[in-house]
């Protein structure tokens, strides 16, 4: 406070009290006149000038000692304060408006490293931090993270005005910067998260190991060999668990129940569960190699929770056909493994007791609905025709709910419209069986478990009974606790998976030669004329339908390309790319082709002739979504690669899609993701 300044406020009035007492003495002066005591009334007045004059040679005296000492407390007062400030544990600084430290506390300087120490400021604490978010109005606060030296918390910046302290601006040597200033506090939160951490590095995850193909290893191996393998299997498991800190407990031959903290299971992800593929280095002596399924759960807040999350995790893992490992949480589904192909069951029991299960559901049905994927294949149709002809023989009303068909699968669709054998209402668009069904309907999806790729999604929503039969792997997104659910990953096609449910089904079937057309054509499309993903099952299969009448010519002649669609697939693979040496990618604009995505998946196919070439992608834009075929022989897992896209399918055949229309982006996605994935090893 300058000498020069007039007192304010309270003190003003404090030193201005000694002239106010002189006004009740004039009073009484005035009073004494009034009254006619006129002696008495100038003994006051002159005692009153006496007064005034003493008060104002005092007042004029005291005055400027008065205003230097309160001026030298206040600012003893802001240097103790300052001084407090300095001395606070709390790392506190003040900076200007463009993030410039010009001070800060002893706590805030021990913060900082040596060489920040020199030239302060807010970028030194968090880079990220831009000036622009600097706060703007005065009183304005910001609150953000930051990572500094080993060292994390919450930085709180508050915009303060010089208004009211003039000392700051001498203090802090602020020269002229729009009057305002930052006041700047560290909060940390180091301590706080390493013990948060901890904490969460120990909860306790629930895991469940399978030997895939413990029964058949069994019966295959000689007496003799049979405990000596079982041992070696169970040591490599219990060796793996032990090495990353878990327990486990063997519940039967076959299984295994385990728990492991959060942390070592983290080691477990890093080494992708390396003991799937430990496992299958164990000597059996025959040709078949032990395999695993893994199902681990997790949840915060309940080890109960966490058991049934397991469950759910090695259903998924047997679900998509074992030897690999699923995570499971409360937000996400985690894959690892599978890199393989697996070899197909030869035991049938499975389809016996699905055969069985589904015509009991039918017989309490008095309406079926079919329906396979979007844009149905050759194997969806077969697959629907099968189901539908079981439904038949059971005397149950069915229908076929198809809303497009492409022109490939034409020749065949029509051949059943235009039978007499079959009612005109076998095949209903989507508008139609949303007036038809009923809660007490039954739907049955096939060749697909994703409930937005069925061909009309609200049908799920109006049945009360579901039923589904696939051969695709499960994924994150599938059809929500179906009533009968019956997905096979060895089977080659859904048309495969049907044929053996006719076989053993409650009643006495019998394929028409069309209706056995329909069966082989799905099977024939699905694995590339028998190139791909075969088994014994599926020739066995095959070979039923031959009994009822399929005619090989027919299919062939059936599903031929027309000139224009055989130009079309040449323009694509004409114009692939090879990407990293190893990978053929193509894109086609199929607004104008009459089946697009099949000509895609078919060009994805023979892009795999090329040598050199590992897998192969088909981006096919068609009504303002790009549908994309993957194809691999055994090198790559491609249905990995769609999963991580949002479709999925098989290790060698697989499908996504993408809801818009630039297929530069797709395109640039793919490759990114195949960039990542081989940094990764996931590929």
């Amino acid at each position: 406070m300058e000498e020069h300044q007039k007192p304010k406020g309270f003190l003003r009035i404090y030193m201005a009290w000694p002239f106010l007492a002189a006004i009740p003495i004039i009073c009484l002066a005035v009073g004494f006149y009034v009254q006619g005591n006129m002696s008495m009334g100038f003994v006051c007045v002159m005692f009153t000038a006496l007064y005034l004059l003493i008060t104002i040679l005092c007042y004029i005296n005291a005055a400027g000692v008065l205003r230097r000492d309160v001026a030298h407390f206040f600012g003893q007062y802001d240097t103790q304060q300052l001084a407090i400030m300095k001395q606070m544990e709390t790392p506190m600084a003040f900076a200007l408006k463009n993030g410039r430290i010009v001070w800060l506390n002893d706590a805030f300087r021990d913060y900082l490293t040596e060489a920040d120490r020199k030239n302060p400021s807010l970028r030194s604490i968090s880079p990220d931090l831009k000036k622009k978010a600097y706060p703007t109005e005065a009183d304005d606060t910001l609150i953000t993270p930051y990572s500094y030296n080993g060292r994390e918390g919450e930085m709180t910046i508050k915009l303060n005005t010089l208004d009211g302290f003039p000392e700051v601006t001498s203090m802090l040597n602020i020269d002229n910067d729009g009057d305002q200033f930052m006041t700047v506090t560290l909060n940390d939160l180091s301590d706080l998260h390493r013990a948060l951490k901890e904490r969460d590095d120990r909860q306790i995850a629930a895991g469940l190991i399978y030997i895939d193909n413990y029964d058949e290893l069994i019966e295959d191996i000689e007496e003799i060999r049979q405990s000596l393998v079982a041992a070696l299997i169970e040591q490599e498991i219990n060796q793996y668990v032990i090495e990353h800190n878990g327990l486990i407990k063997k519940t039967e031959n076959d299984k295994y129940f385990f728990a492991v903290c959060k942390r070592d299971l983290k080691e477990m992800e890093e080494d992708k569960f390396k003991v799937l593929e430990i496992v299958k280095k164990i000597k059996t002596g025959i040709n078949r190699t032990p395999t695993l399924s893994i199902g681990i759960g997790l949840d915060e807040s309940s080890y109960t929770q966490s058991s049934d999350y397991a469950r759910t995790a090695i259903s998924l893992a047997l679900a998509r056909g074992g030897d690999q490992a699923v995570i499971k949480d409360e937000m996400n589904t985690t894959y690892y493994g599978a890199k393989g192909e697996q070899a197909s069951r030869n035991t049938r029991v499975k389809a016996r007791v699905k055969a069985h299960d589904l015509c009991e559901l039918i017989m309490q049905k008095e309406s079926i609905f079919i329906m396979g994927h979007k844009l149905p294949d050759a194997d969806s149709l077969g697959a629907a025709i099968g189901i539908y002809k079981v439904a038949e023989a059971l005397s149950r009303k069915a229908h076929i709910v198809i809303d497009h068909v492409s022109t490939n699968l034409q020749p065949l669709y029509q051949a059943f419209c235009e039978s007499n054998d079959y009612p005109d209402d076998l095949f209903i668009r989507n508008e139609r069986a949303l007036e038809l069904v009923r809660e007490e309907s039954m739907v049955i999806v096939v060749d697909t478990n994703i409930p937005h790729r069925v061909e009309c999604e609200k049908l799920l929503e109006r049945a009360r009974t579901i039923v589904v039969f696939d051969h695709h792997r499960q994924g994150a997104s599938t059809i929500h606790n179906p009533d009968l659910s019956y997905i096979e990953p060895y089977a080659s096609s859904a048309a495969e998976m049907i044929t053996e449910i006719i076989q053993y089904a409650d009643a006495d079937i019998k394929l028409t030669p069309l209706e056995a057309n329909a069966l082989y054509a799905g099977m024939v499309i699905d694995t590339n004329n028998f190139q791909n993903r075969t088994g014994v099952r599926t020739f066995e299969a095959a070979a039923v339908l031959r009994r009822s009448g399929a005619d090989i010519t027919y299919v062939r002649k059936k599903f031929r390309d027309d000139l224009a669609s055989y130009q079309a697939k040449a323009l694509i693979i004409s114009n692939a790319k090879v990407f990293r040496n190893r990978f053929a990618i193509a894109t086609f604009e199929g607004d104008k082709a009459d089946s697009p995505t099949i000509l895609g998946a078919q060009a994805a196919n023979e892009l795999l002739s090329i040598e050199g070439i590992q897998a192969s992608f088909v981006l096919t834009l068609y009504h303002g979504n790009i549908y994309v075929s993957a194809r691999s022989i055994d090198e790559v897992n491609v249905q990995v690669i769609m999963e991580k896209m949002g479709g999925g399918g098989h290790i060698n055949i697989a499908g996504a899609q993408f809801n818009h229309a630039n297929l530069d982006e797709a395109v640039a996605a793919l490759e990114n993701l195949l960039d990542e994935m081989i940094e990764k090893g996931t590929i």
